[in-house]
């Protein structure tokens, strides 16, 4: 007898020995791993019953099965391996804190580097969620620019249009150091309010004011093109910078606050702590980053910068084949944020940024890469592919974002990367070589050998405006682009195996669709002998078509590949919806039972009466807050009518604790059906139609 889907399971994941822990939520399986590199995710990717394997960072794993996730649970928790194995439960009894396992994780199989791991984390999550104010600057300063170089807005810093034009996306960047500072205290647990609060003393008029105190000596800096100041503040010398953009400054002071705000919390009565702490991380800290901090974090930034720019000045080929190539691997491990980070202080400090040209050829091998996959895609009728792959090189080509191409398509199929790399390779010579015949001039008329930008921009077809020069550039990512492209469509991306078994699917899927010439045939007959039964005794009506989905809950909605979680962008739950809430019920979005009701209160699946599965999903990674703010008001196996209450949710409370509340609804059964059409970017009531469904 085969071995059950639960056994299958944990001999891939690495036997019940290298479970930790094991929880689920409404879809997925979440393991705590004792060494993540045991699982063999190319078994569970292809084990029926399984519909993604998406590692986690650490040794956490997730094994999404869908509505019958509880069901596996269950198996799995009662095979007899693991009777001392994933000793917590759905429910969280028993379950470690995040701080536990995240400890536990780093000291496995790390060694000496676990702090490197900790340190990219935590850069990771000080610049991810400005990620969007980021992307929509970017916009902004490539249509600008690319209205400039069409003659259709003038170029006039005197004009008080053009000065409010530019304060739209000056501001991001400008107070970018209160954002930054903001995400790095939530990350190291402090009051991110009193991290923000600290890092705009740098930035007040008061204090940028000082640079032009009588007592303040200044000192020209011609490598830079900057000034350096000095005040006198109560008889000790502080050095005066201009703050904004930094990033490095309030890396470096939330560090600082944490010790401090901790150090704190232990010596002051929990009674008062709520004024004395503050007030004393105020003074406390506020000097620190004003007299030591600060300078500290501009002269690493200025020396990272210089030493990368000494580096594409004297060996501009290596730098700009080097980093395409490079991009690949660091982006999906998260060690791609220093480079991104140093992008900002480049243009803080020397007024410009050489190393966005070499990343954008990157992005554009992989957006070509995807593109190739999509047209094999339409070519082989993989409807579930051509979905996946349509998502990710929007996403990619309007808005310069690699992780769906990355975790729907290119880390599932292996021989995509082969490929791709010719094309960040190929890319990459011929913006070196163009770069170095055609260099770029700076405002400060600076040469520079390779192509250059003054703004931080997502790599898009839309930033295309954004480079100096820009055909150089635009002659790169579109080699880069075709190289890969044509790559995939000659020598496909999946194995032989992968092909006939896609090709086999869409056989099958297109002769269920056609009816035979004997089903045609026997038409007639099946005609007489319905009337004759008809006549004798009354059918069950059939049950009515669903064609649309409504919004469970009234607010915003997006694409998948916008709410941050790869699972749902990757299409593995099937197409959809995600919706940020503005209201805190959440209603049933079709009529039909309820298959799945969270004791959580976070998800919950529907299946009408014609067989179409719905799985609503309320925030991310909601299920960690064990019901909390969640009321539930329906059971399992309960029958619901679209616009019935499911959930009250206190949506403040998922913000406080620090989770996203994005409600995200999905048709399961997407590869069962013709067609599964979001309606995205709109404003809807709880109610609204925002699917369209095709039978």
């Amino acid at each position: 007898m085969a071995d059950s889907l639960a056994s299958q399971i944990i001999t891939a994941i690495g036997g019940p020995e290298n479970v930790r822990s094991l929880t689920h939520c409404a879809t997925r399986l979440r393991f705590e791993l004792a060494d993540a590199s045991k699982v063999d995710q190319n078994a569970l990717e292809h084990m029926k019953g399984v519909l993604g394997a998406v590692p986690q960072s650490g040794d956490r794993f997730q094994v999404v099965i869908g509505g019958g996730v509880a069901t596996v649970y269950e198996n799995i928790m009662h095979l007899p391996e693991m009777a001392n194995a994933g000793a917590a439960s759905a429910s969280g009894e028993g379950q470690k804190s995040n701080a536990d396992v995240k400890a536990e994780a780093r000291s496995k199989a790390r060694g000496k580097v676990a702090w490197l791991d900790s340190f990219f984390e935590y850069l990771a999550d000080s610049f991810r969620p400005i990620l969007g104010v980021l992307l929509g600057a970017s916009i902004i300063i490539a249509l600008v620019n690319l209205l400039i170089s069409l003659n259709v807005i003038p170029n006039d810093e005197a004009s008080a249009g053009w000065v409010f034009v530019k304060a739209i996306w000056k501001g991001v960047f400008y107070f970018l150091p209160i954002m930054v500072a903001y995400n790095a205290s939530k990350k190291l647990k402090v009051d991110p309010w009193l991290g923000g609060a600290i890092m705009a003393i740098l930035m007040t008029p008061q204090f940028t004011s000082l640079i032009d105190a009588k007592t303040t000596t200044c000192v020209e800096n011609a490598a830079l093109g900057t000034k350096s100041c000095t005040a006198n503040i109560f008889g000790i010398p502080m050095a005066l910078s201009d703050y904004s953009g930094n990033v490095f400054v309030p890396l470096l002071m939330a560090a600082v606050l944490a010790l401090v705000y901790h150090g704190l919390k232990k010596i002051i009565p929990e009674s008062v702590q709520l004024v004395f702490v503050p007030f004393f991380c105020m003074i406390i800290v506020g000097a620190l980053t004003a007299f030591i901090i600060g300078p500290i974090g501009v002269w690493v930034g200025n020396g990272l910068g210089v030493g990368l720019a000494w580096m594409n000045t004297h060996a501009p080929f290596i730098f700009a084949i080097i980093i395409p190539l490079l991009y690949p691997f660091l982006v999906p491990l998260g060690l791609h944020w220093p480079l991104n980070a140093l992008m900002l202080m480049n243009i803080q400090t020397l007024g410009y940024d050489f190393i966005q040209g070499p990343m954008g050829v990157w992005n554009f091998a992989c957006f070509g890469a995807t593109a190739g996959v999509l047209f094999i895609a339409v070519r082989d009728k993989d409807k579930d592919m051509r979905q996946t792959a349509l998502g990710a090189l929007a996403a990619g080509l309007l808005g310069g974002v690699s992780e769906p191409s990355l975790y729907g398509i290119h880390l599932r199929y292996k021989l995509v990367y082969k490929r791709m790399l010719v094309g960040c390779g190929l890319g990459g010579v011929v913006i070196a070589v163009l770069g170095w015949l055609f260099p770029s001039v700076t405002a400060a008329g600076q040469t520079v050998h390779g192509v250059t930008t003054t703004a931080f921009a997502f790599t898009s077809l839309l930033t295309i405006p954004v480079f100096d020069q820009m055909w150089v550039y635009a002659v790169s990512i579109a080699v880069s682009f075709l190289t890969s492209f044509f790559l995939i469509i000659t020598f496909d991306y999946r194995t032989p195996e992968q092909k006939a078994e896609v090709l086999a699917r869409a056989a099958a899927d297109q002769k269920a669709a056609a009816p035979t010439v004997e089903a045609k045939e026997a038409a007639p007959a099946a005609t007489t002998a319905t009337a004759t039964a008809t006549a004798t005794k009354t059918e069950a009506p059939a049950a009515a078509a669903t064609t649309v989905v409504n919004a469970p809950v009234a607010g915003h909605v997006i694409a998948l590949d916008e709410t941050g979680d790869p699972v749902f962008a990757s299409r593995a739950l099937g197409e959809g919806v995600g919706i940020q809430p503005t209201d805190s019920e959440v209603m049933a979005p079709v009529s039909g039972v309820l298959q799945t009701v969270a004791e959580t209160g976070h998800a919950f699946g529907i299946k009408t009466d014609d067989g179409v599965e719905v799985l609503v999903h309320v925030g991310i990674d909601t299920v960690k807050m064990n019901g909390e703010g969640f009321a539930v008001k329906v059971k399992a196996d309960e029958r619901v009518n679209a616009g019935d209450p499911l959930v009250s949710v206190d949506f403040a409370k998922v913000k406080d604790a620090g989770y996203s509340t994005t409600t995200l609804m999905t048709v399961l059964n997407t590869a069962a059906l013709t067609s599964v059409t979001p309606k995205t970017g709109i404003d809807v009531k709880a109610g609204d139609e925002v699917i369209d469904i095709q039978r």
